[in-house]
């Protein structure tokens, strides 16, 4: 068990780590931060724009100066961007720092999700089915061994997603100061 003061949220692109994360924060009393709202703040910039200037290799190097950032401060909920969990360093950083909650979704989820979602740089483009297998076949074994807590995604609204979240966490987080 992961005694922490901190709540980590990792899983792919539309898993539901913001919304999601946001009443999770709320539940739990701690200050909700989105890593890729954080990168956007602190560029003035959104994503999409951070990495048409500076491509994906600029993007990972502002991402993981915020994580390692936003990790430290105490009793924060981190939804961090799908692939944070890629480089070794954040890896460490989130489970160090946090208890690490994977949420969990198939891609038959994600395409229904981000049907109208065209702000991500990753999934430009028609062919989305072959890129989101080819970042699951990367990034769930990462997933995966990261985790201190799994929650398998279902179908259904964010209200009963975190219901779900909130049972599961409440049975296997042993929070230090609860």
């Amino acid at each position: 068990m992961n005694p922490s003061h901190n709540l980590f949220l990792i899983g792919p692109t539309g898993a539901g780590k913001t919304s999601i994360g946001r009443r999770l924060a709320a539940h739990y009393g701690l200050s909700f931060v989105d890593l890729d709202q954080e990168i956007e703040h602190h560029c003035g910039v959104d994503v999409n724009t951070v990495f048409a200037i500076e491509g994906e290799a600029g993007f990972r190097q502002r991402e993981s100066a915020l994580l390692d950032e936003c990790s430290r401060r105490p009793g924060v909920l981190l939804a961090t961007g799908a692939g944070a969990v890629l480089a070794e360093p954040n890896r460490r950083h989130l489970a160090g720092r946090g208890y690490v909650v994977w949420l969990q979704t198939t891609i038959e989820q994600q395409l229904e999700r981000l049907e109208r979602d065209h702000r991500r740089p990753l999934l430009a483009g028609a062919d989305r089915p072959e890129r989101l297998q080819a970042m699951a076949q990367v990034r769930e074994p990462i997933y995966r061994e990261l985790a201190d807590l799994a929650v398998p995604g279902e179908h259904g609204g964010v209200v009963a997603a975190s219901e779900r979240c909130i049972a599961l966490i409440d049975h296997h987080w042993q929070r230090p100061y609860a």
